[in-house]
């Protein structure tokens, strides 16, 4: 089972939040480690694109200019690494810049399923607190599990969880 955070974006009732939230995808990115830059424009991470063509025009330049074109190459593909490993976390972030806020995490074999068990549980695990809420698709309730409140597993932590 994947697991999928839930940004809800910022709106003025709970029911016009939950019709907008996102749900992403925890785990490895690989079209973003494929081409970082289009994956990062194609996300609106405006900030993160133009640092990662500046790194990879600076890698490529310091690549060519020590005559050391592998050393430049290599540096690139851990950077493309790199994104593909933490871009749903830049995008978690960039979300929470502009005001979206973290529901918690949702579990399901796909998007669709995580969905589901999002919108079954809104109302018991904004009131639980530090809880996920999860809920079987035949519709009884699962006992809620505690969300894990030490650092997160990656290089990029996120904020408030440590």
């Amino acid at each position: 089972m994947a697991i999928y955070v839930v940004m809800e974006p910022p709106a003025d009732s709970e029911d016009e939040a939950a019709e907008r939230a996102v749900l992403v995808r925890d785990g490895f990115s690989f079209l973003a480690f494929i081409v970082p830059l289009v994956w990062l424009l194609w996300h609106r991470l405006w900030i993160e694109a133009i640092l990662v063509f500046a790194a990879g025009v600076a890698l490529v330049a310091a690549g060519e200019a020590t005559g050391l074109a592998f050393a430049g190459g290599a540096l690139s593909f851990l950077m493309s690494l790199f994104i593909g490993l933490e871009g749903q976390s830049l995008r978690i972030n960039a979300m929470r810049r502009r005001g979206w806020r973290e529901w918690g995490v949702a579990e399901g074999n796909n998007a669709a399923e995580a969905e589901i068990r999002y919108l079954s549980g809104g109302d018991d695990a904004s009131a639980a607190g530090p809880w996920t809420a999860t809920a079987r698709l035949d519709g009884t309730p699962s006992r809620p599990q505690p969300v894990h409140a030490g650092p997160a597993l990656g290089l990029l932590g996120y904020p408030g969880r440590s």
